[in-house]
C-alpha cells in the first residue's frame, strides 16, 4: 500500500525560526567555507559549533527584521526544508552595521566578522551588472528527508517567487562543493565567476528569470 505525501511551500512564522536554524546548522556544519571563515580548524569543535550557531541565528534574525523571504517546505505541519533569500535592494548592510556586526563580533570575534563582511561585499561587487536579483543565502533539507527531491521542489518554488516581482532579473548563489554546483546548474544556473576566500574557492552562479510564468 503506497502512501501519498503532500508538501506545501509557505513563508516561515516566528515559531519556525528555531527549527529553521537547526536545519541550516546541520546542512552547513561541514561546509568548507564556513569552517575556513570561522577558523574551525584552529579551535575546538565546540567553539566552532558555537560560532556557527551564532552566525546562523543572527542571519535569520536579520532576514526576518528586514522582511526578506524565508521560505519553508512543510510536510503537514513539519518543516522539512528551508531557503533563505534576500533582495539585492534590501537594506541589510545598514542594519548589520549596528546590530548584526556587533552581536557577531561578540560571539565570533572581530577577524571572523570582517572576513564575513568582505565575503559579502566581494559577491555584491561581482553581481553589480546583474540589476535587481535575489541572493540565496541558505538552503537546507532535514537530514531524514534528503535524497527525496525536496531540494529540487523548494528551488522550483523560488522560481515562482521571482515571477512575483517584475523588477527582478534573476537569482544568485555562491557554492563551494561540486555536487551542489551540479545541483544548481541542473536548475538552469550558470557559472559567472570563480571566487576565492582565504583557502577556499567556489563558484558564483546566476539564473536569469524566465519570461514566462
Amino acid at each position: 500500500m503506497s502512501v501519498t505525501v503532500e508538501y506545501s511551500v509557505k513563508y516561515l512564522t516566528p515559531e519556525d525560526l528555531n527549527l529553521a536554524a537547526s536545519l541550516i546548522y546541520q546542512a552547513y556544519h561541514k561546509d568548507p567555507l564556513m569552517r575556513e571563515l570561522l577558523h574551525g580548524h584552529e579551535q575546538s569543535e565546540q567553539n566552532y559549533e558555537k560560532k556557527l550557531r551564532a552566525l546562523i541565528r543572527e542571519e535569520l534574525h536579520t532576514f526576518w527584521q528586514a522582511k526578506q523571504p524565508l521560505v519553508g517546505l512543510f510536510e503537514d505541519d513539519r518543516l522539512q526544508a528551508i531557503a533563505c533569500v534576500f533582495s539585492s535592494t534590501a537594506s541589510l548592510p545598514a542594519q548589520r552595521y549596528w546590530h548584526w556586526r556587533l552581536k557577531l563580533m561578540m560571539s565570533a570575534g572581530y577577524l571572523t566578522t570582517q572576513q564575513l563582511i568582505e565575503k559579502e561585499q566581494t559577491i555584491r561587487n561581482a553581481l553589480q551588472t546583474m540589476g535587481n536579483y535575489l541572493f540565496l543565502a541558505f538552503i537546507a533539507v532535514a537530514p531524514q528527508s534528503q535524497r527525496h527531491g525536496l531540494g529540487h521542489y523548494l528551488l522550483n518554488s523560488l522560481d515562482s517567487l521571482m515571477q512575483e516581482d517584475n523588477d527582478l532579473k534573476g537569482m544568485a548563489v555562491f557554492v563551494t562543493q561540486q555536487p551542489h554546483i551540479d545541483f544548481f546548474i541542473s536548475h538552469g544556473f550558470e557559472v559567472l565567476q570563480t571566487l576565492q576566500f582565504s583557502k577556499v574557492s567556489g563558484e558564483l552562479l546566476f539564473k536569469h528569470k524566465s519570461n514566462g510564468v
